[in-house]
């Protein structure tokens, strides 16, 4: 490890405010947290991404990261183009977008890659992270949704929105891990809430993690205490 606890952890968490009913105080907060712990990225809702820009522009180490289709992925695939480049447009230096779940379930893998590789080019060249929505799916759609991902030309497969009510596992990582292997990098969201879970995650070969920020504010006092 090197560095602190500390400084390999923040430079791995994405903080956000995205949940239906984020306040502009919450990305107050958001932007505040990410700036006193140099966090690597930071996301709210779409109608708030210009505000959370604005509020981190010159905190070069810290991301701005944009969402996609969020939470469901039902969205058209033009649609999520057009929120893309809108997102490209506000500035952010990343996106996470949530494929089509029900194309997947329903077998149309053709579509399913599609919608994904439009979106990785309207995103023009900024790293794209493709949600699975996990606590939707079987171990093997997992895998399948994982392959597909890849080979559509995202950056990260990402477990889930934190919408869902079935949380992110070890196992859930190992089985990403063993779908993708090395071509690309994973990241864990959605009931992630303790520093364990995360040290373990990181064994196992997860090296980004999508977390709340109240709970972001919980585990960094764990992380703390580590490194007392």
């Amino acid at each position: 490890m090197i560095g602190t606890l500390k400084q390999q952890i923040t430079r791995m968490i994405d903080i956000s405010a995205v949940r239906a009913n984020v306040t502009t105080e919450e990305i107050d907060m958001v932007a505040r947290v990410a700036i006193e712990n140099n966090f690597i990225c930071a996301f709210t809702m779409p109608c708030y991404t210009p505000m959370l820009a604005e509020k981190l522009r010159a905190y070069q180490d810290i991301l701005i990261g944009g969402v996609v289709g969020f939470p469901s992925g039902a969205d058209t695939t033009h649609i999520k183009t057009k929120q893309a480049e809108e997102m490209v447009h506000f500035g952010v230096n990343e996106i996470d977008m949530v494929i089509n779940v029900g194309a997947l379930k329903s077998k149309e893998y053709a579509l399913v890659k599609q919608d994904i590789k439009d979106v990785v080019s309207a995103a023009q060249g900024l790293p794209v992270k493709s949600i699975l929505e996990i606590a939707y799916l079987t171990e093997e759609e997992i895998t399948t949704g994982a392959k597909i991902a890849a080979e559509a030309g995202v950056t990260f497969v990402k477990t889930g929105t934190g919408w869902a009510d079935k949380p992110t596992t070890v196992e859930t990582i190992k089985t990403i891990k063993k779908a993708v292997g090395d071509s690309v990098q994973i990241k864990a969201a959605g009931g992630v809430r303790d520093l364990d879970t995360i040290l373990a995650m990181i064994e196992e070969g997860c090296s980004r993690f999508g977390i709340g920020l109240y709970t972001a504010l919980e585990v960094m006092q764990e992380v703390d205490q580590r490194d007392s």
